[in-house]
């Protein structure tokens, strides 16, 4: 597997290792970076892999605590660092489209058996030579194999906006990106349609290795 320096505008051929990246929310620097390998690329789809394994960057507390068992109420507040860590469990299939402020993720449990899918509301994705960045905006969408979905993460959601992490204004338009997304899993459209939930590995990938160099500004970045 590579790692190409392509140009923005270029796409990315398959089995190509690339990095997806977070900025941290209200702030300039990046605290997620997943490296993962390309699918597809072209001008209607991002599609990369996420393998079981793979050495991450994520935020975590100054103290140590992980994050995600810190109280809500101090969750953002606390001082902060960033840390590696693998990807524990199965692997994830990330989909994008061109423009959309959302991302399409795929979970599977163990033996391949589709789990769900998982609507990540986010920046719509910005390309650069060595990946694609964005902001979470912690309001998420959990899709169903029957169909059914429901909000996720909302208290998180209205948690970020009482400190100060996201203006009313931002707010507003994640709730309407996320109105925009219901609209497309009750009318089934793409990419749930697509069959995505079938698709698997080459097997002849490696798992890419996370760079020293994975927070570095992009020089160049188009959507």
């Amino acid at each position: 597997m590579t790692r190409v320096d392509a140009g923005p505008a270029t796409h990315w051929t398959p089995g190509t290792g690339i990095l997806w990246r977070y900025r941290e929310n209200a702030g300039e620097h990046f605290h997620i970076a997943r490296p993962v390998t390309v699918v597809r690329d072209d001008e209607d789809l991002l599609a990369v892999w996420l393998a079981p394994g793979t050495e991450c960057m994520k935020p975590a507390l100054a103290d140590g605590t992980p994050v995600h068992l810190e109280p809500l109420r101090s969750r953002y507040t606390k001082p902060r660092t960033v840390q590696r860590d693998g990807w524990f469990g199965t692997g994830v299939l990330k989909l994008a489209q061109p423009g959309r402020p959302w991302s399409v993720w795929l979970f599977w449990e163990p033996g391949w058996r589709f789990k769900n899918w998982y609507v990540n509301l986010e920046q719509p994705l910005a390309r650069w030579a060595g990946g694609v960045d964005s902001e979470d905006y912690f309001l998420d969408i959990a899709v169903h194999p029957d169909r059914s979905w429901h909000w996720r993460d909302e208290d998180e959601f209205a948690q970020a906006q009482r400190d100060g992490l996201m203006d009313a204004a931002t707010a507003e338009r994640v709730r309407a990106a996320g109105r925009d997304a219901v609209e497309v899993i009750e009318a089934w459209g793409s990419p749930f349609a697509d069959g995505w939930q079938h698709w698997r590995p080459d097997p002849s990938w490696a798992v890419p290795s996370l760079p020293e160099d994975w927070d570095r500004t992009p020089a160049h970045v188009s959507s």
